[in-house]
């Protein structure tokens, strides 16, 4: 639901400025800070709506700026933050392309995202960028239970500990975000939000709109749960 909200978002922007996005920046996966950063350099992916390509062009130019662990279909690492977007791409954008970015949460990752703005300016396309990361997780299935168990644990996840990195996002501020996330444990894969931050900030973005925040919980109740936020630039 949160997801789908972004490119919903996207879609109803776009159509009332009549300009299609025509490529997306995907950036993703749950990776160590200081770790390899992936590029996906394969023709493209097979969603339950139809097939997602890659655009060549645009993938061999960021391949060509940083060192990358190039990925393909048959070696690709399987990660929930990437594939969940492809069937949304396809749906609402069939005509789009995609560039996929594995991004380490450090200092690489502001710029990568700012080598991907360049890169869409360059091919003059109309790019979005995507930042995929899950925010607190919560409980003792994930062995992070800073407040114990109960609604008081839900209750700061919510208004505290999610709260402090969704305002670091509406703040555009990519340079925080890796800090916060891994100093608060707020966010899974804050490398690839600071690389989407960091691309639309190049472009002039300056602030965020929080047009979606959700928890597992308030799906299924439990001791251990995920907080999910959608912000647009």
């Amino acid at each position: 639901k949160t997801a789908f909200s972004v490119f919903r978002g996207i879609d109803l922007l776009s159509r009332s400025w009549k300009e299609r996005p025509d490529l997306f920046f995907l950036f993703g996966m749950h990776l160590p800070p200081r770790g390899p950063n992936y590029l996906f350099m394969d023709e493209g992916f097979e969603t339950p709506v139809g097939r997602l390509e890659v655009n060549r062009e645009a993938t061999e130019l960021m391949a060509g700026r940083f060192q990358f662990v190039e990925m393909s279909t048959r070696d690709t690492v399987s990660d929930n933050t990437t594939e969940l977007q492809f069937p949304f791409i396809r749906h609402l954008f069939p005509e789009s392309e995609i560039v996929l970015l594995g991004v380490s949460p450090d200092e690489r990752a502001l710029r990568i995202g700012e080598a991907a703005f360049e890169t869409a300016l360059a091919l003059q396309k109309k790019a979005c960028f995507i930042g995929s990361t899950d925010l607190t997780h919560y409980g003792p299935n994930y062995g992070f239970t800073p407040r114990g168990i109960g609604s008081e644990s839900v209750q700061w996840v919510k208004e505290e500990n999610d709260r402090e990195i969704v305002d670091v996002f509406l703040r555009a501020r990519p340079d925080q975000v890796i800090d916060k996330a891994l100093s608060a444990h707020n966010a899974c894969c804050p490398g690839a939000a600071a690389a989407a931050i960091a691309a639309v900030k190049k472009g002039g973005a300056d602030r965020g709109i929080l047009i979606d925040y959700t928890t597992s919980y308030d799906r299924h109740p439990d001791s251990s749960f995920v907080g999910y936020a959608g912000v647009l630039y």
